[in-house]
């Protein structure tokens, strides 16, 4: 008598879901590409500036967006919740950002907020953005060390902190997407555990 194989709840749980999730799995590797191209990009230029906040902020966006593709892709929809709950913060971080650059509600970009006040580290788009040309000035007044210098930087087709804004508007822009995205995903997975509980 040949062995007939039986499906638990869990077994069909996962089948259903798993269909699912290879069936978004395409759009799912491709917009979690795009949000750590994104990321990446952001971190070099925030390592060449010495921004420790953004740094960091980077860095917990590049895993959590890891851990929601693995969540998507391997039935895991705790992962997916948690990357839901990281993606709101993460528009709160680019929002705050964007009023800092903009010296919205009292912030102010000349602070050294950025660097945790360890530093006196600006954004690297102040002296290196498109059309920036940067001089090195020595001073000529008397009583003024000889090592002392400052940076003169004229002739930018885009000041710094619009750089800084417009990075971040993407951030959020690509944070709205995977937040909708990732609520889409969770209601699929819910859908089948109802469906498969039912049978």
């Amino acid at each position: 008598r040949p062995l007939q194989k039986t499906q638990t709840p869990l077994t069909s749980l996962r089948a259903g879901a798993g269909s699912a999730a290879g069936a978004l799995g395409a759009l799912a590797g491709g917009h979690g590409a795009s949000c750590q191209l994104a990321a990446l990009e952001r971190q070099i230029f925030d390592f060449l500036g010495f921004q420790w906040a953004p740094i960091l902020g980077n860095f917990l966006q590049i895993i959590v967006v890891i851990l929601g593709l693995f969540g998507t892709i391997q039935f895991r929809p705790r992962y997916i919740v948690v990357y839901t709950v990281w993606t709101a913060l993460w528009v709160t971080w680019n929002v705050f950002i964007i009023c800092f650059y903009l010296e919205v509600g009292g912030l102010s970009k000349e602070t050294d907020l950025m660097t945790f006040n360890i530093s006196m580290h600006r954004s690297w788009w102040r002296e290196h953005g498109p059309g920036c040309i940067r001089r090195v000035v020595r001073p000529s007044a008397p009583g003024i060390l000889d090592d002392y210098s400052y940076v003169s930087v004229t002739g930018c087709i885009i000041d710094f902190q619009y750089l800084e804004v417009i990075h971040s508007a993407i951030q959020i822009l690509l944070s709205l997407i995977g937040f909708v995205y990732a609520c889409y995903v969770i209601s699929i997975f819910m859908e089948e555990e109802d469906s498969c509980r039912t049978k």
